[in-house]
């Protein structure tokens, strides 16, 4: 099984979430269960449909973390100014002005909106072993297009 790369704020909040799905929304969903079987045609019944709808989801996302969380490598950020997972790097896309800043992390920890970009994704990829203030050329779906790394934290 593969590893999952996760720095240790990903990997607590994603512990944060199995604890509330085992010991909370369980219990929630398994209350909503019993309010929607009582004294009606379950077959019939849409509101029992959809909370047993909702304990599927509930488990099976449980079962997805507690996979995850097993095979999760948490990601020890190593001195050296080299674009590793866990590095913060801030980029300026050739051409453009303006500069951006993003934390390179795993694939289940990845967030863009948040700044964070997986590994796995095609600006990740490419910026992964370089260093500051080195020109990378990144493969997208759209194209090629080339960042200068301008600061690696």
């Amino acid at each position: 099984m593969n590893n999952t790369f996760l720095t240790q704020e990903g990997f607590d909040k994603l512990q944060e979430e199995l604890d509330y799905l085992r010991k909370d929304r369980r219990q929630e969903v398994a209350a909503r269960l019993r309010e929607a079987s009582d004294g009606e045609d379950l077959i019939e019944n849409a509101e029992y449909e959809a909370a047993k709808n909702e304990q599927a989801f509930v488990e099976g996302r449980i079962k997805e973390l507690e996979i995850l969380l097993a095979t999760a490598k948490i990601i020890k950020k190593e001195k050296g100014g080299v674009i590793q997972v866990g590095s913060k790097v801030t980029i300026q896309e050739e051409g453009y002005d303006e500069q951006e800043t993003f934390v390179i992390v795993g694939a289940a920890e990845a967030n863009p909106s948040e700044g964070k970009i997986s590994n796995d994704s095609p600006l990740g990829k490419a910026l992964l072993s370089h260093k500051k203030d080195e020109t990378v050329t990144v493969q997208a779906p759209d194209g090629e297009f080339a960042v200068k790394i301008l600061k690696v934290s």
